[in-house]
């Protein structure tokens, strides 16, 4: 498949990129390339394939969870530039 000129200009424009004359006619080329190569799937049978998300096996590897006791409210509290007697005060977000 054949990128056209303006096709590359729009690409280029959602990229957000500016492109010399001479860039237009090489990302064309190129673009042309990565199509054709990827139309080289559409000639495998993938009817007994199942859909996935990842190309590998990739799981979660999570630690157990151990209770552990809080932090202290006033050792929390204690470096506070701006508090009250139980929590930070910040200046209002309007």
């Amino acid at each position: 498949m054949a990128f056209s000129h303006d096709e590359v200009l729009k690409v280029a424009r959602l990229a957000q990129l500016d492109l010399a004359q001479e860039e237009v006619e090489t990302f064309a080329a190129q673009l042309g390339h990565i199509v054709q190569y990827i139309e080289q799937l559409d000639e495998l049978d993938t009817t007994d394939v199942e859909p996935m998300a990842h190309g590998a096996g990739v799981t979660n590897v999570f630690r157990e969870d151990q209770v552990q006791p809080s932090l202290d409210r006033e050792a929390a509290l204690a470096n506070a530039p701006n508090r009250d007697a139980e929590c930070f005060r910040v200046p209002p977000v309007l």
